[in-house]
């Protein structure tokens, strides 16, 4: 379970770090693809965050995933320069690809193909 302050420096994390994808992703993975922060997880020992991103506008997700591996360095230095003044030290960065969106549509695509309603039925509707 995360304490109150993992939780917070997570937060933090996540809302600059999409900062940082708006002002360098174009650089690193291009214009093409929409990439978005969705969750982010700090250790006990703020030693490291995972970073679970979700791409959108591409097939070839993981390539994202690795240009931004291979620019590892410029994003963790512009993420620093944002918030190296609120925390003691800046965590190592881990970058996964987050695909329940992905996985949400293909079970939803799965139910309508059986001709199962997508959406439960709320009792006021029966």
């Amino acid at each position: 379970m995360a304490t109150i302050r993992q939780k917070q420096i997570a937060e933090m994390i996540r809302r600059h770090f999409g900062t940082v994808l708006q002002q360098e992703g174009s650089y690193i993975y291009g214009t093409t693809p929409f990439v978005t922060v969705t969750e982010v997880q700090v250790t006990p020992d703020f030693s490291q965050a995972r970073i679970y991103l979700s791409v959108f506008n591409t097939e070839n997700k993981q390539e994202v995933i690795l240009q931004m591996e291979n620019s590892y360095y410029r994003l963790k230095q512009s993420l620093a320069a944002r918030i190296g003044k609120k925390i003691r030290r800046m965590p190592e960065l881990k970058f996964f690809l987050d695909d329940t969106v992905d996985e949400m549509y293909r079970v939803e695509q799965l139910l309508n193909k059986i001709g199962m309603p997508s959406k439960p039925v709320s009792d006021e509707e029966e």
